[in-house]
């Protein structure tokens, strides 16, 4: 796993990380070129081009994260693949969107195509607008379902940096977790949801993916075990990756 330290969250907005000098959707829109950070470097919009992901669902389906506003999630259009090599086209959700005017990562989810063996190790081409990156995906033998089959709805899991991982559960998609905090040590971790029981969601149930950082210093990535809390998710997750 290789990416820099991200300590944002995704979809529910844990945090922002560096201001635009104007609202943009995403890498794709050439959201990398500026921003109002003159500490973030030369190199900063090439770290912001970077994509990450994580396989999750038991190996079912994958994340990528890619860097932009933090209310415009891109979402996964087109999937296809030749033996382990994944192609995937990212697209912005709606292009009259309003965006809030951050850089953050954000983690859009899709599903691994039938043929893909998880098990073993998957390179995901990803295309976003004008950019492109291959993000190479560890494989788990420990993955008990495959590609196709149909999901179970638990929780799952999986790191996309060494203290960064993304996290998968199901429910409303108009309502999707807000984090209120995060605590981590070793190999263990809670995340704790805010919980609103006046508010108003939709009646669907849809994959909703969460962003959770840790500091880098404290946490043992290996048999790494989170704990969920609140908003009708408590339990526990076994972390992958």
């Amino acid at each position: 796993m290789s990416s820099p330290r991200l300590v944002t969250a995704t979809l529910s907005v844990f945090a922002v990380a560096i201001l635009l000098a104007g609202c943009t959707r995403g890498p794709g829109a050439g959201a990398g070129d500026t921003t109002s950070d003159p500490s973030a470097g030369p190199g900063a919009s090439d770290e912001f081009d970077d994509m990450e992901g994580t396989i999750l669902d038991d190996g079912r389906l994958f994340a990528v994260v890619s860097w932009g506003s933090s209310s415009c999630i891109p979402r996964v259009d087109e999937v296809t693949a030749d033996g382990q090599n994944v192609s995937v086209t990212l697209i912005d959700s709606d292009a009259d969107e309003v965006c809030t005017a951050d850089m953050a990562p954000r983690a859009s989810v899709g599903a691994l195509p039938e043929g893909v063996d998880p098990t073993k190790d998957v390179t995901l081409q990803v295309t976003y607008g004008d950019l492109q990156d291959d993000v190479d995906l560890d494989g788990d033998t420990a993955f008990g379902a495959m590609p196709g089959s149909s999901t179970e709805y638990t929780p799952s899991a999986g790191w996309f940096d060494d203290s960064s991982l993304v996290l998968l559960t199901w429910g409303s998609s108009g309502c999707p977790p807000v984090v209120d905090s995060v605590e981590g040590a070793g190999n263990t971790g809670t995340v704790t949801f805010a919980t609103d029981p006046e508010k108003m969601c939709t009646m669907d149930m849809a994959p909703r993916a969460t962003i959770i950082a840790f500091d880098d210093d404290a946490i043992e990535d290996e048999g790494f075990t989170l704990t969920l809390v609140g908003d009708s998710l408590d339990g526990t997750v076994p972390v992958r990756g």
